[in-house]
């Protein structure tokens, strides 16, 4: 062998084996001494003892002042006994109609054509695409709302699987946004601002709650593959912004690689692949020790994670081995790999998994155009199935300690945009009032919470901003979201940024 060989895995840097020299005994006890017994007990202990994978143990004291802030802060966490342990939340992405869904207002019906009154708008902002409009002519739902449950909940006939577990539902007729488009929209409900770069209420959750399953991540997302792509979806939505990039949701897709570039490289067997991700790791430690960036320790974290999920990942996702009445329980689509239906399959068995915050993405709903056909296909594609799940999980167990929640970014008008027919209209955005519901741990069932004018159009009972669900949920899941804070460019951020209260009225 020549003389010159050497293993390339050791760096031969003269300035980083001056480093490695200075890295006497003295500073090692300086670094460690104050966590590293706190990180031999939780490795003794194990995860099951306190219910999630610690962040906080190694940078106890041996900080700065933040970064011993923000261990306390995450030690404190949760603040109160939890209601639910998990979230699976159904993103109904474009807007759907309150109107045609659970706002039922059938004083509309004999106003059709007119238009809605000044009193009514009262000046309110309007999109580009309505504001040119002589008038904004009314227009009622041509569907039929029918009582259901022992509640005796309006719900449109296009629900017709959701009319069977309204009991079990929580549905929040009030909610409203001050973003009247798109983006700024749901980027508002999933990060708490309309500009991007915020973290996502999952890597929020996933940041204060770390993981109860070491083999998967504690955040993952699901978009379906046979939605209307009407409206674009970013990673952005579920990214980590300032926070460490290892409590980013992970996308699962269907088809051979769920995960991008989890599968082994070709010509790599497994023995391979973990010798190099060993050596890999000893080269980011020992850089983490040089240069001390969070970041490398994430980028550690990440490595190992996706070296569990090769065998993790395959078992979870493989849905073939389900009965035959599970998909018959979820509808005709169930069996088509990255279909809403599917995909709700997946999200039960992710929460079987202990997940801790499952997302589904379906697009679609955005109807400024042919509204009662394309809500009718939209409600097919997704009723059965979101109804299933509920079911699912109750039969299971899993929905007293779950937390299930559905809903778009805003909702729609009133009256029609553009061109106006009995059969065939069109809505524009309004976020000034829209209906989500929320069902399982920790909120009450069989209620219907606030109350909309008879348009849908104002608020006239119990408003619930967007800060104020995201409030309510972090306070299901142990979370004070006032306390929840993360410091960021001299800042210190939280969800609900400076506002958001908790709607205790729909509570369990």
């Amino acid at each position: 062998m020549s003389e010159h060989h050497h293993d390339p895995f050791k760096p031969h840097l003269p300035e980083l084996e001056q480093l490695k020299r200075n890295w006497d005994r003295r500073n090692f006890l300086i670094k460690t001494s104050m966590g590293i017994g706190a990180v031999a007990l939780g490795s003794l202990l194990g995860n099951g003892l306190f219910g999630k994978t610690s962040k906080v143990t190694a940078t106890a004291n041996t900080g700065t002042a933040d970064e011993n802030l923000e261990a306390e802060i995450l030690r404190a966490i949760p603040h109160f006994a939890p209601r639910a342990k998990r979230v699976v939340y159904l993103f109904m992405a474009g807007g759907p109609s309150q109107l045609e869904t659970f706002d039922y207002k059938p004083k509309l019906v004999d106003m059709f054509g007119k238009p809605l009154p000044d009193s009514v708008r009262q000046g309110q902002r309007l999109t580009g695409m309505s504001a040119n409009q002589s008038i904004l002519p009314i227009v009622p739902s041509i569907y039929k709302f029918n009582q259901h449950g022992a509640s005796q909940t309006w719900v449109s006939e296009l629900l017709p699987h959701t009319a069977e577990v309204v009991d079990d539902l929580c549905i929040i007729k009030t909610v409203h946004s001050e973003a009247i488009n798109h983006d700024p929209a749901i980027t508002f409900f999933q990060t708490g601002n309309q500009l991007p770069g915020r973290p996502s209420i999952g890597s929020w959750i996933s940041y204060g709650l770390g993981s109860d399953n070491e083999n998967l991540p504690s955040f993952i997302v699901l978009v379906s593959k046979n939605a209307v792509k009407d409206q674009p979806l970013y990673a952005r939505l579920w990214g980590n912004g300032f926070l460490a990039s290892e409590y980013q949701g992970v996308q699962f897709r269907a088809g051979k690689d769920p995960v991008l570039f989890l599968d082994n490289p070709e010509g790599y067997d497994g023995t391979d692949r973990k010798e190099m991700l060993e050596y890999l790791t000893k080269l980011n430690k020992f850089q983490n020790e040089v240069n001390a960036d969070p970041e490398v320790e994430a980028r550690i974290k990440q490595y190992e994670m996706a070296y569990r999920m090769q065998t993790s990942v395959p078992k979870v996702m493989d849905i073939s081995d389900e009965p035959q009445e599970v998909f018959d329980l979820y509808g005709p689509d169930s069996k088509d790999p990255g279909t809403f239906a599917a995909n709700c399959i997946l999200a039960r068995k992710l929460l079987e998994k202990d997940v801790k915050f499952v997302q589904l993405y379906h697009q679609g709903w955005d109807h400024h155009g042919g509204l009662p056909a394309g809500m009718a296909k939209q409600c097919k594609d997704t009723d059965q199935a979101t109804a299933a799940l509920i079911k699912d999980l109750k039969r299971r167990g899993l929905l007293e300690d779950t937390l299930v929640v559905w809903g778009g970014e805003f909702g729609r008008t009133v009256y029609s945009q553009g061109k106006l027919a009995a059969d065939n209209y069109g809505r524009d955005h309004h976020p000034r009032c829209f209906t989500m519901w929320m069902a399982g741990a920790g909120v009450k069932h069989g209620i219907s919470y606030g109350e909309t004018d008879d348009f849908s159009y104002n608020i006239i009972k119990d408003p619930v901003h967007v800060h104020d669900f995201q409030a309510t949920l972090l306070n299901i899941m142990g979370i004070d979201h006032e306390r929840f804070t993360y410091k960021f460019q001299g800042r210190r951020f939280r969800l609900t940024d400076v506002e958001g209260k908790v709607v205790r009225d729909i509570l369990s």
